[in-house]
C-alpha cells in the first residue's frame, strides 16, 4: 500500500499493516454484501471478499498515489464486470459505498486534495467499469448472433433431412399412406395404399378418406378425425373396414395426426393405414387358442378366472351359483400303466361328459389344468340340488370308456362344491375356497363336500402354518428339544429323546408332531429331520452326558438312500458310539417301503440299535431285527377300553418274546406309569417324569 502524502512537513507514523486489513476486510464484507443484493454472483462468499478485498487496495493505494492510479482505478472496475457484479444497481452501490468508506479512511484523510482524488478514482472506476460491460455485451451480442446463425442453417439443414425423410417413409412404406386436407380430401397416397384397394395413386387423390370406408363407419370416422382437428385426441387409432375397388370389404387399422404450422395450426392430416384382414383372423385364432386348453377345448384357467365375475354378477339373486372343483381319482396310474396318449383321450372323454352332464344348464366348463376340471352354474328355479348333480356327474364318468378299443376305463372324482357363494366374492378368492375343500375331500378320502366356512378357516390356519415353516425354521423359530425316557418303575433318565419345537410367534409353542406334519406336506421333512439328527447328536455329545439317544425318523427320512451314510457321518462327527444312536422306524414306513427296510437292516448290522414306533401289528417282529418298539398312539390313548387293554397286553407279550423292550410315550401322571409297569411296559416318557440332566432344554 503506498504511504499517503500528509499535509504540512510534520512526518507522520503509519498505522499498522494488520489495522489497515481490517479495515479494507470490513469494508470487503460489506460492499460484497451490499452488491450480492444486486445480482447474482457465481462465486462463493469467500471468494467475493477476497477479490472485493484486493480491488479496496487497489483503490485505497489509486487515491493515495500521487498523481492518482487512475488506470489502475479503471482495471478494478474492469474487474467488477468480470466478477459478474452487473446488476442494475451493483455501479450505485459500489460508487455509495467506496466514496463513503475511502472519504473517512484515516490514512486519507491527511491526503490534500481528498475529495478530488476520489472523484478522480471512482470517475475512472466507472469508466472502466462501463468500458468492460460495454465489451462484454458485444461479445455476447457477437456469439448470441453466432449462435443465431448457426441453428438456422441447421434448421434449413434438417428440413431438407426431414422432407427427404418423409418422402422415403412415403414412398417406401409397406403401410399405406394418405395425406389429405383437414376435410380429408386426400392429397397424396401411396404405393402401398393404392395396392390395398387395388387403385391407382390418381384415382385416390380424387376422393376424400370417408370414400375409401364402409358407409356404417363414415360417421364414426368424421367424429374421429373431428376429435383430432379439435385437440381433443393427440393421435387416432380405430379399426375400420375398408372398401376397394371391387367393393369387396376389408378390415383395417387408421392410425391418424395432425401436421401443425410453427404456431400450432392444424394444416393437415396424415393417415396410416394397415390392412388387418389376415391378421384379425388370426389374432381371433390365437386368442381363443391363449384362453382354450388344446387337448380338451374347453375354456382354460385364465378364461374361467375371468369369466367368473361376470358370471356371478349376471346369477339369479334368489338362487346364485355353484362351482364344482373337479380332480380325477388316480389318473396318474392311467397315465403310468396305459401311457399318455391314452391318458389324453380320458381327459378328453370327460370334458365330453361334462358338457353332457351341464348341458341343460347355463354352465361354464373348463378344465384347470392337469387332471382339474371345474364347472360353474348359473343356477334357476328348475336348477337340480347340488346333491343330484354330483350324482350325475358320477354316474356320467363311472361309465367305461373304450379308449383304445380294448381298455373300457371308468374314472371318479373328488369334487369340492362351494354352493351359493358371495357375488362379490373375487374369483381369485372362491377358487381358493373350492380348492381348499377339495383337499379336505381328498384328505377324508370321501366322494365330495360342501364348503364349510369354519373348516375352510382352519385349514387355512393350517396351510399358512405350513406355508411359513421354511422361514421359521431359517429364522431360528424351531429349535431342537429334548425329553426323558424313564426305565418302569424308576426315576432315573435312560435314554433322551430329541424333538422339534415351534417357538412360534402369535400361536405360541407348536408341538413335535406338528412341525413333523407341516413338514410333510410341504416338502421339508427330510432336510428338517436330518437337521434334527444331526443338531441332537452334536448338542447331545457336547453336553457330556452318557446316555443313548433316540430320534424319530419321518417316512421320508427312513426310506431315504442317503440315511445310513448320514447317521455314519454324525457319529464320526460327533464321536458317539453306534450303541448310542438309536433311530425309531415308522412302523407303516417300513411296511411300504424296500428302501426303509434296507436302511433298518444295514443299521442294524453296523451296531446301531434301531426301534420300530407306531408299533401295532406283531408281524413286523417276525420280519425285523428290532431291539425296541414304541406302542403306537392310539392304542395308547385307548388303554382303558376293554378291548384295547387285551390288545395291548398281547402286544407287549410278543414284544418281550421276539427279545424286544416296549416304550410308551405320553405318560402323565404316575398311576398311569404304574397301570403301564403292571403289564410289562419297559420305558416310559411324558410329562409324568423329571427335568433334563445338563441344562438340556426339554420340549
Amino acid at each position: 500500500m503506498t504511504a499517503p502524502r500528509p499535509r504540512g512537513d510534520d512526518p507522520r507514523q503509519k498505522p499498522s499493516a494488520e489495522r489497515a486489513a481490517r479495515r479494507l476486510g470490513t469494508l470487503a464484507r460489506k460492499w460484497g454484501y451490499l452488491i450480492s443484493t444486486t445480482a447474482y454472483l457465481p462465486h462463493t462468499p469467500e471468494e467475493i471478499e477476497r477479490e472485493l478485498t484486493a480491488l479496496a487496495g487497489r483503490l485505497f493505494d489509486a487515491v493515495a498515489s500521487d498523481p492518482p492510479d487512475t488506470a489502475d482505478a479503471a482495471a478494478a472496475g474492469g474487474r467488477l464486470v468480470e466478477l459478474r457484479c452487473v446488476g442494475a444497481d451493483s455501479l450505485r452501490r459500489s460508487l455509495e459505498v467506496l466514496g463513503k468508506a475511502l472519504l473517512h479512511e484515516p490514512e486519507l484523510r491527511r491526503v490534500d486534495g481528498l475529495a478530488e482524488r476520489l472523484v478522480l478514482v471512482l470517475g475512472a472506476l466507472s469508466s472502466g467499469y462501463g468500458e468492460m460491460l460495454r465489451e462484454d455485451i458485444q461479445k455476447r451480442q457477437e456469439g448470441l448472433s453466432r449462435a443465431l446463425l448457426k441453428v438456422e442453417q441447421e434448421t434449413r439443414q434438417k428440413q431438407v433431412i426431414s422432407r427427404a425423410q418423409f418422402e422415403e417413409v412415403f414412398a417406401g412404406s409397406a403401410s399405406g399412406v394418405a395425406l389429405s386436407e383437414l376435410d380429408g380430401r386426400v392429397l397424396r397416397a401411396n404405393a402401398a395404399l393404392a395396392k390395398t384397394l387395388n387403385r391407382t395413386p390418381a384415382e385416390i387423390a380424387t376422393l376424400t378418406l370417408f370414400d375409401l370406408v364402409h358407409p356404417d363407419d363414415v360417421e364414426q370416422l368424421r367424429a374421429g378425425y373431428r376429435d383430432l382437428v379439435a385437440g381433443r385426441l393427440h393421435r387416432l387409432r380405430t379399426g375400420r373396414r375398408l372398401v376397394g375397388k371391387d367393393g369387396e370389404p376389408m378390415w383395417a387399422t387408421f392410425a391418424a395426426s395432425v401436421i401443425r404450422d410453427s404456431v400450432g395450426t392444424p394444416r393437415q392430416l396424415l393417415t396410416i393405414v394397415d390392412d388387418d384382414t389376415e391378421v384379425s383372423l388370426l389374432q381371433r385364432r390365437l386368442s381363443h387358442q391363449a384362453l382354450h386348453d388344446v387337448l380338451t377345448g374347453l375354456p382354460n384357467r385364465q378364461f374361467f378366472s375371468t369369466r367368473l365375475e361376470t358370471l356371478l354378477r349376471d346369477a339369479d339373486p334368489v338362487h346364485g351359483a355353484t362351482l364344482f372343483h373337479l380332480d380325477l381319482d388316480g389318473f396318474s396310474q392311467i397315465n403310468g400303466g396305459l401311457g399318455q396318449d391314452l391318458g389324453d383321450r380320458v381327459l378328453r372323454g370327460v370334458a365330453a361328459k361334462l358338457k353332457v352332464v351341464f348341458d341343460r344348464e347355463t354352465a361354464l366348463v373348463a378344465r384347470l389344468g392337469g387332471d382339474e376340471f371345474g364347472v360353474l352354474v348359473q343356477n334357476a328355479a328348475e336348477t337340480p340340488d347340488v346333491v343330484t348333480l354330483v350324482h350325475r356327474i358320477t354316474h356320467e364318468l363311472a361309465e367305461p370308456e373304450y379308449v383304445d378299443g380294448q381298455h373300457g376305463v371308468a374314472v371318479s372324482a373328488a369334487i369340492g362344491v362351494v354352493h351359493r357363494p358371495p357375488r362379490d366374492i373375487t374369483p381369485a378368492e372362491l377358487l381358493r375356497a373350492s380348492g381348499l375343500t377339495l383337499r379336505r375331500v381328498q384328505r377324508t378320502g370321501i366322494q365330495w363336500g360342501l364348503f364349510d366356512r369354519e373348516l375352510d378357516r382352519r385349514d387355512r390356519h393350517e396351510f399358512g402354518l405350513a406355508a411359513s415353516l421354511a422361514g421359521a425354521w431359517e429364522n431360528g423359530e424351531i429349535v431342537v428339544g429334548y425329553r426323558a425316557l424313564v426305565p418302569a418303575g424308576a426315576d432315573a433318565v435312560e435314554s433322551l429323546e430329541a424333538r422339534l419345537r415351534w417357538n412360534h410367534p402369535s400361536e405360541g409353542v407348536l408341538p413335535h408332531e406338528t412341525c413333523v406334519r407341516l413338514a410333510a406336506e410341504t416338502g421339508l421333512a427330510l432336510p428338517l429331520g436330518t437337521w434334527l439328527l444331526r443338531t441332537a447328536a452334536e448338542r447331545l455329545a457336547a453336553s457330556g452326558l452318557d446316555v443313548p439317544l433316540v430320534v424319530e425318523l419321518t417316512a421320508q427320512q427312513a426310506a431315504d438312500p442317503e440315511l445310513v451314510g448320514e447317521i455314519r457321518r454324525v457319529l464320526g462327527d460327533t464321536g458317539l458310539a453306534p450303541s448310542r444312536l438309536r433311530p425309531g422306524f415308522p412302523a407303516a414306513g417300513l411296511a411300504a417301503s424296500g428302501d426303509a427296510a434296507d436302511n433298518f437292516k444295514v443299521l442294524a448290522e453296523i451296531g446301531v440299535p434301531v426301534e420300530i414306533h407306531g408299533f401295532g401289528d406283531v408281524t413286523c417282529l417276525t420280519e425285523w431285527p428290532v431291539r425296541a418298539v414304541r406302542l403306537v398312539a392310539n392304542l395308547v390313548a385307548r388303554r382303558d377300553h376293554p378291548l384295547v387293554t387285551g390288545t395291548l397286553s398281547a402286544l407287549i407279550d410278543a414284544a418281550h418274546a421276539a427279545g424286544a423292550e416296549v416304550g410308551v410315550t405320553g405318560v402323565e401322571t404316575r398311576e398311569q406309569a404304574a397301570w403301564w409297569r403292571d403289564r410289562g411296559a419297559d420305558r416310559l416318557s411324558g410329562p409324568a417324569y423329571p427335568e433334563l440332566p445338563a441344562g438340556l432344554p426339554g420340549c
